[in-house]
């Protein structure tokens, strides 16, 4: 049987990285392991689970989602018996889903405030993962739930200048002044070091733009972006 998997790779690193952030920020302990395990089923599951809001194809949708929801409820049992208060951040992220739910009816999963959406509740997940250790949230852990959400912001805002976008000069712009606001503001607050998990991505927005890159170099390229961000974040943090 092959796997139903999600069609959006760059959707990989938002599920790892900011999860693994928030671990790194507080400590590891052996229940993140089930915790990942069950945020990676619950991902796979939500992408089945939104395409029945399409109507299409129910019952294959309805009968991958079931598959991969399953395991994820059991395996996420075991962080909320360690900290039952960690289900606040499944509420939180209820109406996040409900706005990815919305665009997937109405066929516009590449709208902006979707991809915001999705990438919220993805550094939700890394605040999460923090969360369990102590019960408390701390400034380094939202520190390092903020950078994963404007680093990936970004990393939008450059795949759409390639692909969907373009052909728009006001887009380019807009990707270019945010890269570089982001990354002199990190060094005006005194955060050298996550300037510099900045800079390949301003570098990239800027002198990548425009190459004839195929969709399949572009994810290449935001693979290798992401693991050096992942580094010097790690750097930053420790």
């Amino acid at each position: 049987m092959k796997l139903f998997l999600p069609k959006q790779h760059g959707a990989w690193a938002m599920l790892i990285i900011p999860f693994w952030l928030g671990v790194i920020t507080t400590g590891f302990t052996w229940q993140h392991i089930p915790f990942f395990i069950g945020w990676l089923f619950l991902y796979l599951a939500t992408y089945p689970m939104l395409l029945l809001f399409k109507k299409k194809r129910k019952m294959e949708y309805r009968k991958w989602t079931i598959i991969y929801v399953i395991p994820a409820i059991l395996l996420l049992l075991i962080p909320l018996w360690t900290r039952p208060s960690i289900i606040i951040f499944g509420f939180v992220m209820l109406p996040f889903f409900a706005i990815n739910a919305y665009f997937s009816r109405i066929n516009k999963e590449r709208a902006l405030i979707n991809d915001f959406s999705a990438i919220f509740v993805f550094c939700l997940a890394g605040l999460s993962s923090s969360y369990l250790v102590n019960g408390d949230i701390n400034t380094k852990e939202i520190l390092a739930s903020v950078a994963c959400f404007l680093f990936f912001i970004g990393c939008t805002f450059y795949v759409k200048t390639q692909i969907r976008e373009k052909k728009s000069q006001s887009f380019k712009y807009l990707s270019w002044c945010y890269h570089i606001f982001l990354f002199l503001i990190w060094l005006v607050l005194g955060y050298g070091f996550i300037a510099l998990a900045f800079l390949s991505s301003l570098y990239r927005a800027i002198f990548f733009y425009g190459k004839p890159y195929s969709v399949k170099k572009i994810g290449i390229l935001e693979i290798a972006n992401s693991v050096i961000f992942f580094i010097l974040m790690i750097v930053a943090l420790i």
